[in-house]
């Protein structure tokens, strides 16, 4: 097991746990008061545990000022990565408790990738695999692996993360779509009688627009008048009600196709810039739970269409 043939930690930059927590509860909260509420101690208790710290450590934490205790510059940088560590320790408690004779997959997903790509296609994933449990978060943007809890992430863009293993899922393609109330007010035979309608952009896809217009054989007007936002389930509800034409992942805009909440406009589910990727660091990919993963999304997209 990893870890079991490391050299001996040394005790002194290892603090009791008890340590840590007083530590990281007054930094939240702002006093010892609060803190010892928190932890269901006395104030005095807090305070020997702080002193008890700042001693192991051999340098002061916190100035005190007038019965307060103000963090120093230190304490604020400690405080930002002894925070962190007491989320992973957490973090991975709970999943034992979860999920005890199991492994355990910690993955980033796109917000509205997530929601409705992947959820509805994870109990498959769980029934085939009853050992594993399943821990989301969202992220919009690349992070650093190393000071992240994800075994994964699920991304948009280009196969160019440094140090990490790249699967593409699939390319994405585009549909414009807008309201049937919109359409009736504003309709299009052709892409230019969309140069004066209100294109909703969605922040990370800048190229997103061009690449439509390419792709229906035109040219994108010259300033794009539109409302910037940063999730497509914001701009899918932006354009049912009736703000503008909403340019989406073909996957996303069957649903609202389907359901009448939105028609499509001209040539649907054109190649757009970029493709769905999943992500993970070199040093994960022996992870079995990983593994599993991987060989069920590649027998998924076999079997269905993105």
């Amino acid at each position: 097991m990893q870890g079991m043939n490391d050299p001996m930690r040394q005790r002194r930059f290892l603090p009791n746990l008890s340590l840590l927590l007083a530590f990281d509860a007054v930094m939240r909260s702002g006093s010892v008061t609060a803190a010892a509420q928190d932890l269901s101690l006395t104030q005095s208790t807090v305070s020997r545990l702080i002193q008890s710290l700042e001693a192991q450590l051999g340098l002061p934490l916190f100035l005190r000022q007038r019965k307060r205790l103000v963090p120093t510059d230190a304490a604020q940088r400690y405080f930002r990565e002894i925070s962190g560590a007491l989320d992973i320790v957490q973090r991975a408690s709970m999943s034992l408790i979860a999920n005890p004779d199991g492994g355990t997959l910690s993955l980033a997903v796109l917000p509205t990738f997530g929601t409705r790509w992947l959820a509805p296609r994870l109990p498959a994933f769980l029934s085939a695999n009853p050992g594993i449990s399943v821990n989301l978060a969202t992220r919009f943007a690349r992070f650093n692996f190393e000071s992240e809890p994800f075994d994964a992430m699920i991304c948009f863009g280009q196969d160019d993360w440094p140090d990490a293993h790249h699967r593409k899922l699939f390319d994405e393609k585009l549909t414009a779509c807008a309201s049937p109330g919109f359409l009736r007010a504003h309709p299009v035979a052709a892409p230019e009688d969309l140069h004066d309608s209100v294109l909703l952009q969605l922040e990370t896809r800048p190229a997103a627009w061009p690449a439509w217009f390419a792709g229906q054989g035109s040219v994108p007007p010259a300033v794009l008048d539109g409302m910037l936002m940063d999730q497509f389930s914001m701009m899918i509800q932006a354009a049912i009600s009736g703000l503008g034409v909403a340019l989406l992942p073909d996957y996303l805009a069957r649903i609202e196709i389907a359901e009448g909440r939105l028609q499509p406009i001209l040539r649907q589910a054109v190649p757009g810039p970029g493709a769905y990727w999943l992500v993970w660091p070199r040093t994960k990919d022996g992870l079995g739970t990983l593994r599993a993963f991987r060989a069920w999304l590649t027998d998924c997209l076999a079997r269905q269409t993105p």
